[in-house]
């Protein structure tokens, strides 16, 4: 059997609803309850980002059905890009139709947007622990760049509120406690020894056997 030919389109107002679809079944392949994705899908946050300007949305199409999706972000603006740069915030492949070109046929149509909007190159932030995503994107080029690392604004204030002073300076504290006991011994040790005229410390008498 051959591959299966893949239709990739941009998606605009006509296609919002088979993208939502599709965004359903991944959250929900990724633990979210379909409940909760439900109620994620129809607050309007989907819709709204799908019209704004900075961002692109394409969706695959096997024999007609949205088999999968690319979301890219203009990432030329930010900081922290030396070249225009187009990121790939979301890209997902529904089980019953990957290894069969679909992956690729939406990353063929991240190249040809970056190429439209004259950025020079792509990006793409991989969980670190989804091994196989990380192959796929390793062998079309993408080479690791940054370590991301996320944690929550609830966690951070807990931690910046929460460290003692001990922990922010506690190698310098210990170093110092060393030395200070170090001293302090040598002066006791200096107090307590006696002292000879000549200033060395008394003979000890001779030991005698028996």
């Amino acid at each position: 059997m051959g591959r299966a030919v893949v239709a990739v389109k941009q998606v605009d107002a006509d296609m919002h609803s088979q993208f939502i679809e599709l965004w359903i079944t991944h959250r929900v392949e990724s633990g979210t309850t379909p409940e909760a994705a439900q109620r994620l899908a129809l607050d309007g946050t989907l819709r709204t980002a799908l019209q704004r300007d900075d961002i692109a949305a394409y969706l695959s199409f096997v024999d007609g059905a949205p088999a999968g999706y690319v979301v890219l972000a203009d990432s030329t603006r930010s900081l922290l890009v030396d070249s225009p740069c187009v990121s790939i915030d979301m890209l997902y492949v529904h089980p019953d139709h990957r290894r069969s070109g679909v992956g690729r046929a939406l990353l063929a149509a991240a190249g040809r947007h970056a190429d439209r909007t004259g950025a020079e190159h792509l990006s793409s932030a991989v969980p670190a622990s989804n091994r196989e995503a990380n192959r796929f994107f390793a062998r079309l080029g993408f080479a690791p760049e940054t370590v991301r690392r996320v944690t929550s604004t609830a966690l951070l204030q807990r931690k910046l509120a929460g460290e003692p002073r001990s922990q922010r300076y506690g190698l310098d504290q210990v170093l110092q406690r060393r030395r200070d006991l170090r001293t302090a011994a040598r002066r006791a040790s200096a107090r307590t020894t006696p002292r000879t005229s000549t200033g060395a410390a008394p003979a000890q008498p001779p030991q005698v056997a028996g």
